[in-house]
């Protein structure tokens, strides 16, 4: 990364002396020095990082001149060591609004750049622990209709009964996730998961283990699983199971017992291109960015004006419609910051025993 942002500044300065010392026809603009320019985006991959292309990056692009590269998975382990070592892969990220909280307690988040994020043109609670409100993502239970043609599981306390519903099954590796379906299947009502009972968690996952054959950790492994039938079902980011519904694979998605969480933008602390990056975000949390981004891939606009470019049938598939979200599991992300380390902690140990 450094090397790269020396040639960049090198060309630059090559570009304003050459212009000076000849009288020829090259032009220096704002725009010909900004297509020199570079973001780097931490990103999910697959159809996360094509809808985000074809919403954000592109569109930006064709507007600034300023280019942006994408880096996959998403990573708050990555996040902290690349601040803490000064050597840098990515600008940007996209992680849970818990994760915000931490990373931003923890010293990870460069502050808002107010000389170039306008207030003036952010939606009401847009800004949080010094990152921007992003979409809104549910965490379901998703079934192969093909496998279950008198009906398939609809709670979570049917995804636990092997029994009444035998299949291959896959959980996604995410502590806190996995610790609050627990909860429900165990009979906690969805608005009272937190704050959570983390001891009578892991005894219910204690339950469903051996029946687990896949702990998936990207969005395109969790498709790829449901496509080829290798799981009859799992636990799975609703846009990612909407989308094989389109491609025409019999997927359903369940609602009951989803985690809806607000994905935010951030910047990492001393980016490179920090300057460019606040730039790129103000642009990303439009209204019109928005929308694209959600016709594209089925995750909610944190943007209320987006909504005005969204369709009724897309927006009923969206965590952020109201049928959706009133059977959700009632978020709380500050018990989430607080407690994420040391139950991710025990996950890790609790898999690996």
């Amino acid at each position: 990364m450094t090397k790269s942002i020396e040639i960049d500044r090198g060309r630059r300065a090559f570009l304003k002396g050459a212009a000076l010392a000849t009288v020829g026809p090259l032009i220096v603009t704002d725009r010909t020095i900004a297509q020199t320019r570079t973001i780097y985006v931490n990103t999910w991959g697959g159809s996360w990082t094509a809808a985000e292309e074809a919403a954000f990056f592109k569109p930006f692009t064709d507007q600034t001149g300023i280019r942006v590269k994408t880096v996959a998975p998403v990573s708050y382990a990555k996040l902290k060591a690349q601040v803490q070592s000064g050597s840098y892969e990515w600008d940007i990220t996209a992680i849970t609004q818990a994760d915000l909280l931490r990373a931003d307690r923890e010293g990870l988040l460069d502050p808002i750049d107010w000389s170039v994020v306008k207030k003036d043109r952010l939606f009401p609670n847009a800004v949080y622990a010094n990152g921007l409100a992003y979409c809104a993502l549910g965490t379901n239970l998703a079934y192969r209709r093909d496998k279950f043609p008198q009906g398939g599981p609809k709670t979570w306390a049917d995804f636990w009964d092997a029994k009444k519903f035998p299949g291959n099954r896959s959980m996604l590796n995410n502590a806190v996730r996995t610790a609050q379906f627990a909860l429900v299947a165990d009979g906690v009502p969805p608005d009272k998961v937190f704050p959570m009972d983390v001891d009578r968690a892991f005894r219910k996952l204690d339950q469903i283990k051996p029946h687990v054959k896949v702990w998936w950790t990207q969005g395109n492994q969790s498709q790829q699983l449901m496509r080829d039938g290798e799981v009859d079902m799992m636990v799975m980011w609703n846009a990612r199971a909407s989308e094989l519904a389109q491609q025409g694979h019999p997927v359903e998605l369940v609602w009951h017992g989803a985690t809806i969480t607000t994905t935010m933008w951030g910047v990492a602390k001393n980016a490179p291109n920090r300057k460019l990056a606040w730039e790129f975000l103000q642009f990303a949390v439009q209204a019109k960015p928005q929308a694209d981004f959600a016709n594209r891939l089925f995750y909610g606009p944190t943007n209320p004006d987006a909504f005005k470019y969204v369709s009724a049938e897309v927006a009923r598939q969206l965590p952020t419609y109201p049928e959706n979200a009133k059977v959700a599991i009632k978020p709380n992300t500050v018990w989430e910051a607080d407690n994420t380390a040391k139950i991710q902690e025990r996950f890790t140990q609790w898999l690996a025993g």
